[in-house]
């Protein structure tokens, strides 16, 4: 007897090396995960920020409530977490004994003899010693998944936040640029009437008058254009906020205030903060508690099971309680002939551990690329504002210097006045645009920081 407790005690410490150990994460490079010039000394970062301290435009935070009661997508991702929380109470409940009552009873007779009435009522009980950790590592394995679908709900909620942002933010820019070409259009329609009243005295060309008829024409098509992508833009934010299609009641572009310097904190942080890149630890975390369940196959499971109950086996009356009834069962099962088939479980198991471990380290690698190209975007929007703010400027004194010798002498063409209102129209239009990719650019860094998870 000792020389077998001494053997099951060094294989039970012989399977706990393996079996009973807790994950541990493997170590990943952050040092210039943000690119080789990007500062990292200062541990803020706008990711801490609530979404409403970013967004303060009111009507898009309406808007975001209203996608996160209702959006399909984020109601899935709910409800995936409610089903691995099911998983891990069902997990939790595995180390308690099963319990089942089981009564029966019957009617016999013998050649017309008397019948015998017979019963018995008896409750049984079933529970399994977790000595070499199945039980365990299922729990584990359960609680990483629950981690894994939360992270899910947390990635599905930033991104839902950032994509209303940007159709937001994107209506607002063709709100700017179809008043910008509105105006260029009226402002068409009266260098038109101008060359119709000179050509009629003689002093413009009947080729002016029909360039300029041509710029003003080309200017109404290019505003039915934006009309038709300003409701396009509505109904997809629509759709993002669960409801039919409607016009979206918004502000205006100019009225837009954001930081004017933007904190990244360090890489590291993308570890706690980045939802996609804990749904891949939580993945390779559950791939670890899955190859410690496939190594405890190789091990006996030990099972406790026993009955108590009463019966009148003796055939007595149905109401006599009868005798009482005990049972009591401890049973070991070594797996003997399926060896190759664990062996086989077990390579699958380890090559799925590897899979999820390079799959978060290309998480972590994904959001530090984002990071960047969210920096770059937003660096870049800025030095192109200053530079096309003074184009404007310019071009803006050219039109009105080009309109006033038009009207008042015949020294300025009609090439020159198109020329100046044309370059005028494009370069007020990349200005919106470049102002949208600047708040684009805060949006996308503070998504790709982890921001707006909570």
């Amino acid at each position: 007897m000792k020389h077998v407790i001494l053997l099951c005690s060094a294989a039970f410490l012989l399977a706990g090396c393996h079996i009973y150990q807790p994950y541990s994460r493997p170590e990943v490079q952050t040092d210039g995960l943000y690119g080789p010039k990007v500062p990292v000394a200062d541990t803020a970062s706008i990711a801490s920020l609530a979404w409403t301290e970013l967004f303060t435009d009111p009507l898009l935070q309406n808007l975001i409530r209203e996608g996160l009661e209702q959006n399909t997508d984020l109601g899935i991702a709910r409800l995936r977490v409610k089903e691995a929380e099911a998983t891990l109470l069902s997990s939790r409940l595995a180390y308690l004994p099963s319990v089942s009552l089981a009564p029966q009873g019957g009617l016999s007779s013998y050649d017309g003899a008397k019948t015998a009435k017979t019963y018995s009522l008896a409750a049984s009980a079933e529970w399994e010693i977790d000595l070499f950790g199945r039980l365990t590592n299922a729990k584990r394995g359960a609680r990483a998944a629950l981690e894994q679908s939360e992270a899910y709900r947390q990635a599905v909620q930033t991104q839902l936040i950032a994509n209303i942002a940007n159709g937001y933010y994107n209506l607002l820019m063709l709100d700017r640029q179809l008043d910008i070409s509105l105006r260029t259009a009226e402002s068409w329609a009266e260098v038109l009437r101008t060359y119709e009243a000179k050509w009629q005295v003689g002093e413009a060309t009947e080729a002016a008058v029909a360039q300029a008829r041509a710029s003003k024409l080309s200017v109404d098509a290019s505003v039915l254009i934006l009309r038709k992508q300003i409701r396009a833009q509505e109904n997809s934010l629509s759709a993002l906020l669960g409801s039919v299609p409607r016009r979206i009641e918004r502000s205006t572009l100019d009225a837009q205030r954001f930081p004017d310097t933007l904190a990244i904190g360090v890489p590291l942080q993308l570890l706690e903060r980045r939802p996609d890149v804990r749904q891949a630890e939580a993945a390779l975390t559950q791939a670890f508690y899955a190859t410690n369940a496939a190594r405890s196959a190789f091990y006996p499971s030990i099972t406790l099971s026993g009955s108590t109950g009463w019966t009148n086996n003796s055939g007595t009356a149905i109401v006599n309680p009868g005798n009482w009834l005990l049972s009591a069962l401890g049973s070991l099962t070594q797996p003997l002939f399926n060896r190759g088939r664990n062996t086989a479980n077990l390579r699958i198991a380890k090559a799925q551990q590897e899979e999820a471990l390079l799959n978060f380290r290309q998480s972590l690698l994904k959001a530090g690329g984002e990071v960047n190209d969210a920096l770059i975007q937003w660096q870049t929007a800025n030095s192109r504002l200053d530079i096309i703010g003074r184009q404007v400027e310019s071009l803006q004194s050219a039109v009105s210097n080009t309109r006033k010798l038009m009207e008042y002498s015949n020294s300025s063409s009609y090439l020159e006045v198109l020329t100046a209102r044309q370059n005028l129209l494009q370069a007020e239009l990349t200005e919106a645009n470049d102002r949208f990719d600047k708040i684009q650019g805060v949006i996308n860094l503070y998504h790709a920081l982890g921001g707006g998870a909570e």
